[in-house]
C-alpha cells in the first residue's frame, strides 16, 4: 500500500472545465435605447443584437437571452449541441407568439451567437452578424460566419473583403431570429477545447474598431474585465453609432475554491428581497404595484399591454394565477443561484420586472426549466396543463378552413348550375349549332355542352353572320336559341334588336296610328319609298316579337 500511494498521487487530476468571463454593453453615442443583450456564466455565453428599432429590438434580444439562461450547466449526457439548437428554435417561436399578441412588434428580430461548455466540449450555435473570435495557441481567428449580404458576395468571389466595410448594403442580414422565419437555419458546431484559450463574443457595434486593434487588445490584455472595458471604450471613441456589447471568456479548470469569478450581481437588493419568500415585500410579488413602480423608474423592455401596468389582469399577457411578477421572481431566483453576468436590454428587463411573456406559457416553462431543469417535476406537469388549451386552436382553425372550403364549393356549384340554364349559338363541324351553358372555360372544365346541330352550313351565311356565330351568340333560353337559328335559316341574319329596326312597317303586329291631320298616301302615290312621318314608328320589340 505504501508503494501505491505515490503512484496514485502522481496521476494528474482531471478537473472539469468552466468559463471565467466579463461582459459589458453600451447604448453608444447615437441610439436612444440599447437593443443588445448578453448573458455569460460558467458554462454558457450568449450575445444577441436586437433589431426592429422602436418596434421591439430590445424585446427580441431580451426575450431570447432570458429564455436561454437556464442552459448554464454542464450535465447534458452528450446531447448538449442539440439542446442548444432546440432552445434557440424555441426562442424563435416565442418571438413569433409575441408578435402575434402584439402586432406593434411586427418585424422585430435578433441575432444570436452562443457558446455552451459541456462535458469537455465547446458547442457553438450562431445566426446573424454578431461574431465569435477565438485566441488559441497564439492564433486569433473569427470562428463564426456573418449571415449578411456582403458576406455572401465575398463567398461567391464577387466582392473583396476590404470592400465590405464600405459597401452600401453591409448591414443587410440574410438570416435572423424572430418575426421572419418559422424555422431559421442555424450554424451549429462542436469543437475541442482546452484550458487557456480565449473567446470574444460581440455584437456588430464592435466593427467600428479596426480588426487588428481588437486582436491586439485581446492578446495583450490579460485581465478579462479590463479587456472588455477597453474594447467598449475604443468603440465609443470611434463614434459608436450603434449599440456595442462585448463578452470575454477564458476556459479554465475548475478549482475547489472557485467561487469568485468576474461576475457582477445584477439583482439589486430590493429585487432580491422581493424574490425571497417570507420577507416583508414577498406578498407584493403578486400585486400590480411593484411592477408599475419598476416600470416608471427605468425604461423597461417593451412588452404586450405595457401601457396598462396598473391593471395586470386584463392588460398583461401572463396567466392571472402566476402573473408576470412570478416570472420576474423565478428569473431573479435563477440569476441569484449562480455566478453570472447579465447586461443590456436583458439586464433592464430583469431589474425592472418587465419580462417579455406569452400568456402562461413562458411563466410555466421558466418555472419548470429554469428552476428544476427536469421534465418530470410537478412544475413541468403544470406547464403541460397550461399548454394543453392550445390544442383546441387547431380544431378551430380546421373548422374555419372546412367552413370556408364548403362555402367555396357550394358557391362554385351554384355558379355552374346557373351556367347550365343559359344557351348560345356557335359553330360545330362547319354548321350552326346550339349549345347549353356559356362559352367560357373554368381551367380544364368546359362550361357548355352541345345541345343540337342544325343543317345550316356556315359557308351559306353572309360573312357578317359567320363572324357573329363564330364569336357565339348568347340566348336567354332554348326557345330564344331556336328563334335565332330560324332567323339564320330564313334571312341569314341573327335579327338582334338593332336589325329589327330595318324591317318593313307592314311586318309589324300593330298597325301605325293615323295622323291627326290627313290620311297617309297610298303605296303607289308620288312617294313610293317610305319616308319618315310624324306617326309613331314601330318599336324594335314589337317587330322582333312579330318575327317570332
Amino acid at each position: 500500500m505504501a508503494e501505491e500511494t505515490p503512484a496514485d498521487e502522481a496521476k494528474p487530476v482531471q478537473r472539469p472545465l468552466i468559463m471565467r468571463y466579463a461582459a459589458r454593453s453600451d447604448v453608444g453615442r447615437v441610439r436612444a435605447k440599447n437593443d443588445d443583450s448578453a448573458y455569460v456564466g460558467r458554462h454558457l455565453a450568449v450575445v444577441a443584437d436586437g433589431m426592429g428599432g422602436h418596434a421591439g429590438g430590445d424585446v427580441a434580444s431580451a426575450a431570447t437571452v432570458l429564455d436561454m439562461l437556464h442552459l448554464d450547466h454542464g450535465d447534458y449526457h452528450g446531447d448538449a449541441v442539440t439542446v442548444l439548437a432546440d432552445e434557440i428554435q424555441t426562442a424563435n417561436s416565442l418571438l413569433s407568439e409575441l408578435v402575434h399578441i402584439n402586432p406593434k412588434l411586427a418585424g422585430m428580430g435578433t441575432t444570436v451567437t452562443s457558446l455552451l461548455l459541456a462535458e469537455g466540449k465547446l458547442h457553438i450555435a450562431h445566426i446573424g452578424d454578431s461574431r465569435a473570435y477565438r485566441l488559441r495557441d497564439g492564433v486569433f481567428e473569427q470562428v463564426s460566419v456573418d449571415h449578411t449580404f456582403v458576406q455572401r458576395l465575398i463567398d461567391e468571389g464577387r466582392l473583396r473583403p476590404e470592400e465590405a466595410e464600405t459597401h452600401p448594403h453591409k448591414n443587410v442580414l440574410m438570416r435572423v431570429l424572430g418575426d421572419v422565419d418559422a424555422s431559421p437555419e442555424l450554424d451549429v458546431d462542436t469543437m475541442d477545447v482546452k484550458p487557456g484559450e480565449r473567446w470574444l463574443l460581440c455584437s456588430d457595434g464592435l466593427n467600428y474598431v479596426a480588426g487588428h486593434v481588437v486582436e491586439r487588445t485581446v492578446r495583450e490584455t490579460k485581465d478579462l474585465r479590463e479587456c472588455v472595458e477597453t474594447l467598449v471604450d475604443l468603440t465609443l471613441e470611434a463614434g459608436s453609432p450603434d449599440n456595442v456589447t462585448v463578452v470575454m471568456v477564458e476556459i479554465v479548470e475548475e478549482m475547489p475554491d472557485d467561487v469568485s469569478t468576474a461576475a457582477v450581481d445584477v439583482v439589486p437588493p430590493a429585487a432580491a428581497a422581493v424574490a425571497q419568500p417570507g420577507t416583508e415585500s414577498a406578498g407584493a410579488t403578486v400585486a400590480p404595484a411593484p411592477a408599475a413602480d419598476a416600470g416608471s423608474d427605468a425604461p423597461p423592455v417593451p412588452k404586450p399591454a405595457a401601457e396598462q401596468p396598473a391593471e395586470p389582469e386584463p392588460g398583461t399577457s401572463t396567466d392571472p394565477h402566476l402573473g408576470e411578477h412570478l416570472s420576474a421572481e423565478v428569473l431573479r431566483q435563477e440569476l441569484s443561484s449562480r455566478p453570472h453576468e447579465l447586461v443590456g436590454a436583458a439586464a433592464t428587463a430583469a431589474e425592472s420586472g418587465s419580462i417579455p411573456t406569452i400568456a402562461g406559457r413562458t411563466v410555466a416553462r421558466r418555472a419548470a426549466t429554469v428552476l428544476t431543469h427536469k421534465a418530470e417535476t410537478p412544475a413541468a406537469d403544470d406547464a403541460d396543463e397550461i399548454l394543453e388549451p392550445a390544442k383546441p386552436r387547431r380544431w378551430v382553425t380546421w373548422s374555419i378552413a372546412a367552413s370556408v372550403l364548403l362555402v367555396l364549393t357550394v358557391g362554385l356549384w351554384l355558379g355552374y348550375a346557373w351556367t347550365q340554364t343559359r344557351y348560345y349559338i356557335g359553330e360545330f363541324d362547319s354548321r350552326v349549332a346550339i349549345y347549353n351553358g356559356v362559352s367560357q372555360r373554368l381551367g380544364p372544365i368546359q362550361l357548355s355542352t352541345l345541345e343540337a346541330v342544325t343543317e345550316i352550313r356556315m359557308d351559306s351565311l353572309p360573312l357578317f353572320s359567320q363572324q357573329r356565330v363564330r364569336q357565339t351568340v348568347p340566348a336567354r333560353d332554348l326557345y330564344d336559341a331556336q328563334r335565332i337559328v330560324k332567323n339564320l335559316e330564313g334571312t341569314g341574319t341573327i335579327a338582334p334588336a338593332d336589325e329589327c329596326l330595318t324591317a318593313s312597317p307592314s311586318a309589324s303586329a300593330t298597325p301605325p296610328s293615323p295622323t291627326p291631320t290627313a290620311p297617309a298616301p297610298p303605296p303607289d302615290a308620288a312617294n313610293p319609298a317610305p319616308v319618315p312621318t310624324p306617326t309613331p314608328s314601330t318599336s324594335p320589340t314589337a317587330v322582333c316579337e312579330g318575327v317570332r
